[in-house]
């Protein structure tokens, strides 16, 4: 700064620097910004779209049901748009939209299930609020809302406790039904003053969504638990063959167990084996089975299931059984992907023995699984043989094991002077044979096991009538 002459000069420099020699910011054209933000969500975009692909080729009852549903509930609200069926029934039409939407299901048997708690809870709970309105309401004004309450309170505990009951867990619906059914009744009949009026009005409405629930997914492309169960089970057959199919050739021809980053791969991420996957969704299809054979009782002749009383429950009993052998499929598995893992040259000593009873052992699963398929039973003849054939390959696979997989003892070994590469050699040997060893018996062991699911299937055939066709 310039100031008078004799004061005190202060010199502040202030270095800017040149507009050039500044770092620019990096910028981005915003045409370019628009370009990449588009193909990101064009892309995220395209992969749901193939999510949703996926999921409806899966499955295409799935789009079916949603179809209905939205029919029924259209069906049902069309008496409120409409002028002159509201004037009949009035807003209490609701309760039958509420109805629809509680009560359809995906199958036609569990809507009938639905159905039955349905209407059985409001009917109970329909008479039981008639016939306590009424009582408080000739009790007088004071008492009347001092019985309604206790009412609630004991409704409410008692079907709460009860739905816990082990024989009563089917009908927990119902008993849902009859608590929240009974509640609005009692209170708006208190209200009202007419609980008569108000609980008939309630059940009409509720028999108007039933009756179109049921009258829908019954005629409008029925989905059957019954087909559902016999498909879903006749699946699992052959995802038990195929399953065991793949982790045999990959135990004989996959010279990769030996390399410790496939042996440590995270067993749920066998993105490489399909049937595998499968026979993991068998193993763990109890409740489906179960709760498809729960569904399918309910359900009328259709079909090829034309007769009453159809034993739905030996599926289920089928299952058990086949989930068995299915476990040792994936113990199997286990051992292919163990740690300790024979070398190549001694497991394709057994190739030939291994094959065989692999063959065997596919070919009568997958002839139990046609055989219910089909519904005809395969001659008494036929299914001697394959199970004979099944039998000799697994005398023959463990006569094999005993000669060649364990090494003989000799007296050398227990000699003091024997060098310590000797024994680390028997010892790699012997780690061979037991990896071998536990291969071959679980193998074995399910083919053993072939004889009691054989069992089931003759019981199931039995049961359900199957035709009797003999293979040539």
């Amino acid at each position: 700064m310039n100031g008078k002459k004799g004061s005190c000069h202060h010199h502040v420099e202030i270095n800017i620097p040149p507009l050039t020699s500044m770092p620019k910011a990096p910028t981005k054209s915003k045409s370019g910004a628009l370009s990449s933000s588009s193909t990101a969500s064009s892309s995220s975009c395209q992969a749901w779209t193939r999510r949703l692909w996926e999921f409806v080729r899966e499955d295409s009852n799935r789009v079916t049901f949603a179809f209905k549903v939205g029919l029924a509930v259209l069906l049902v609200s069309l008496l409120i748009l409409v002028r002159a069926p509201y004037d009949i029934f009035g807003t209490n039409i609701i309760w039958s939209i509420l109805t629809v939407a509680i009560m359809f299901e995906y199958t036609v048997g569990a809507t009938f299930n639905r159905g039955f708690n349905r209407a059985l809870g409001s009917l109970l709970a329909g008479v039981l609020a008639i016939g306590v309105g009424q009582l408080a309401l000739y009790s007088g004004r004071v008492a009347e809302p001092i019985i309604i309450g206790i009412t609630i309170f004991l409704v409410g505990a008692i079907t709460s406790f009860m739905k816990q009951w082990p024989s009563l867990v089917p009908y927990e619906y119902g008993f849902r039904v009859i608590l929240f059914t009974y509640c609005l009744i009692i209170v708006s009949g208190y209200r009202m003053g007419n609980p008569i009026r108000t609980a008939m009005d309630r059940l009409y409405s509720i028999a108007i969504g039933g009756f179109v629930a049921v009258l829908v997914n019954v005629l409008v492309f029925p989905i059957w638990a019954g087909e559902q169960l016999h498909k879903e089970l006749v699946a699992s057959f052959n995802a038990v063959a195929e399953a065991l199919e793949e982790c045999v050739k990959k135990y004989l021809e996959d010279e990769r167990l030996a390399h410790p980053e496939f042996t440590k791969t995270v067993m749920d991420e066998f993105s490489n084996e399909p049937a595998y996957t499968k026979c993991r969704s068998t193993v763990n299809s109890s409740a489906k089975l179960e709760s498809l054979a729960n569904s399918a009782k309910w359900e009328p002749p259709h079909g090829r299931f034309r007769h009453f009383f159809y034993p739905w429950s030996e599926y289920v009993k089928v299952g058990a059984v086949l989930r068995y052998c299915a476990y040792e499929v994936m113990a199997l598995h286990g051992v292919l992907h163990s740690e300790i893992q024979a070398p190549y040259n001694v497991r394709i000593t057994f190739k030939s023995e291994i094959e065989d009873a692999v063959t065997k052992a596919t070919e009568v699963i997958r002839d139990l699984g046609k055989e219910i398929s089909n519904m005809k039973r395969i001659g008494d003849t036929i299914r001697s043989s394959l199970l004979k054939g099944v039998h000799n390959s697994a005398e023959r696979l463990q006569r094999a094991v005993v000669a060649k997989a364990l090494p003989p003892t000799n007296g050398d070994e227990n000699d003091d002077k024997m060098s310590s590469q000797l024994i680390i050699g028997n010892f790699e040997q012997r780690k061979a044979a037991l990896s071998v060893a536990t291969f071959t018996s679980l193998l074995i062991e399910f083919m053993a096991r072939l004889d009691h699911l054989v069992e089931a299937v003759d019981g199931l055939a039995d049961l359900a009538k199957f035709n009797c066709e003999e293979v040539l």
